[in-house]
Order: structure tokens, then sequence, then C-alpha cells
């Protein structure tokens, strides 16, 4: 996922959004401004408190900020947030929607062998708003499946894999009741896979994939999926692995990348300082491989792994009482090797 390219200077887009989004956000780049490298901020509004202030949830001038920009983190919306990130998403055209689950040390995970990516179609499926609407019987959604835009996310789980060293692609349908849309899925998924020898191969319903990942998570290593299935199975693997307070995520397009936690706004404990920043950090990180600063995100991922390790500084949803700010100021101690 990475463009393999490194710059003097970044500019990155900053959202907080709502409730804890602006917290985490804080932490957050508090850690990046810790690391050696240059990057210039440039702020813009979204989300519930957006919208009550400006009449709009995603002012166009937040759109222009990121469309401007080397990249952008977003923090979390709340009930605006198919109004700010879904139409983020389609604007510029972010076609992948990458969400890791992984196990971390201390975060009660089901297994400490679970690590795989899943590959959600992001432009397309049941998200698109303008396809859905009442009639006079009640409500209809429109379904909608290409095979341009499915041979794009495909062929991109495929090159993941291939740059990742990953051996295997699952591929994640309903083809036995969906026969047309979710068909054609699992028809082009073989047809891509043609082109990677090398790469093994399995397609699985989306129920029984639901329960494949609680009975054998450790066998899974990229699922491809469609929009709706792919935002179900990655809050499933939240919870294999401790909860939405370590999932980050990537949106990548052709004309830009967006990176942001799972997790939403959280109302009950905004403005508490009890937030765990973990995932927002971890999307960070995943930022910092777009761009190509590799060795950075390694030494801030490392940093993330010893705080979990040592488990001194964690936040109560993990166990402990360490506050928001808390978990920034040792990860960046652990930067520091201090």
């Amino acid at each position: 996922m990475s463009t393999s390219k490194t710059k003097d200077k970044y500019q990155i887009a900053v959202v907080p959004g709502d409730g804890i989004g602006q917290e985490v956000m804080k932490a957050t780049i508090d850690v990046l401004d810790s690391l050696d490298i240059d990057f210039e901020y440039v702020y813009g509004e979204a989300g519930d408190e957006c919208l009550e202030k400006n009449g709009t949830a995603l002012p166009d001038e937040t759109l222009d900020i990121i469309r401007q920009s080397d990249a952008c983190l977003f923090g979390a919306a709340g009930e605006t947030a198919a109004d700010v990130i879904v139409k983020i998403r389609q604007e510029m055209k972010m076609f992948a929607n990458l969400r890791p689950v992984k196990a971390y040390p201390h975060t009660n995970s089901l297994s400490d062998e679970i690590d795989f990516m899943i590959v959600r179609e992001n432009t397309e499926g049941m998200y698109i708003a303008d396809e859905e609407k009442y009639t006079d019987e009640g409500a209809i959604a429109r379904r909608i499946i290409t095979r341009e835009a499915e041979r794009r996310i495909i062929d991109y789980a495929f090159k993941y894999a291939v740059e990742n060293n990953k051996s295997k692609v699952t591929a994640v349908h309903k083809a036995n009741v969906l026969k047309k849309t979710d068909g054609l899925f699992k028809e082009i998924f073989y047809e891509v896979a043609e082109d990677y020898p090398d790469i093994a191969t399995e397609d699985f319903y989306v129920d029984a994939t639901a329960m494949y990942l609680i009975t054998q998570p450790e066998s899974f290593e990229v699922i491809v999926t469609t929009n709706l299935f792919g935002d179900i199975l990655s809050d499933e693997g939240a919870g294999l692995v401790g909860g939405l307070g370590l999932i980050p995520s990537a949106n990548i397009g052709l004309d830009g990348a967006l990176f942001e936690p799972v997790h939403g706004s959280a109302p009950d404990i905004a403005g508490k300082g009890i937030a765990n920043p973990i995932a927002m950090m971890l999307s960070a990180v995943m930022m910092l491989r777009y761009l190509g600063e590799n060795d950075a995100a390694d030494k801030f991922d490392a940093a993330i792994l010893k705080l979990l390790n040592d488990a001194n500084t964690l936040t109560g949803d993990l166990g402990g009482n360490a506050s928001t700010m808390d978990v920034a100021g040792e990860v960046i101690k652990n930067i520091n090797g201090e």
C-alpha cells in the first residue's frame, strides 16, 4: 500500500471530527511530532459539531484540504458518519478500505496468532445513498456490483498479499443467494487469481466466514469482500483481538488516502480523557507506510508494541487506568529510547 516515496515535507490533512476523535487525534499528532519527519498539518472540520455550527457535516473547504494533502488523518464522526466518511471515500475515489486484525499482548485476544487483513471494496455494494429510497410499501435499497470496481479491489488484495509476504487470499461472498451480484464477484475473483499463481485461493460464504473467524481465525491471511460484508466482518475481527480501540484502517484511492480508527465518536466517554488512542496511532503507522516512511513506521509500531508488552500504561478498555495522553507520553518515551 506504500507509495514508495519520501519527501522533505508532507502536508497532512487533519480532521479530528467528533467526540473522542479530537482526543485521540491530539495524542497521535504529539507522537508524530516526536519522529524525525517534517509534517505540515492543515486542519479541517467535519461531523456532528460541524453540522450544527456550519449547516453542513462536510464543508467543501475540508474536501479541498484533503485533496491538496499527501494524506489525511481522520478521527471520528457521530451521527453524520455516512455524510462525512462515506462521502469523502466516494468524492476522493478511495476504492480500497484496509482493516488489519492483529493480536497484541495484554488485549484479551482470542488467539495470539491472529494476523490478517480485510480488504473491503469501498465505492459500491449497498453503501450508495442515492440508491436507497422510500416507496409506498416501505423502502428499498439497490445493490451495485460492477466488473471494474470488483476487479480493481480483488487485484489490490492479491497485490497486497504479494507485497506483504502473504500466501493466501480468501474471497467472501453470498453467491448461493445473491447469484448474480455475488456470483459475479466470485467469478472475477478466480479470473484475477490466475494472474497470481503463487498465491493460494479459497472462497467462503459470509455467514460461514463469520463462524470461521471465531473457530479458526489463525487460518486467514488476506480477506477480500464487498462493502457491507467487509464492514461487518471487520467489527467482528475487532472483537477477536480486544475491541475497536485496537483496529486502525486505511482508505486508499488513485488520488489520495485517508487513515482512521474503526471506532466511532464514543460520546459516553468523550471529554473525559480516557479514550484509547492506539487505533488512531496504528492508523498513523499505516499512513507512514503509505508515504514510504517505513523506518518511522517501524519505530512507531515498535513503541506501541512495547507499551502493550509492558502493560503499565493501558487505558480502561484494556484493564488499566491510564489517560489518553499518558499513552501518548509513554509511546514517545519508547520512541526516544527512554
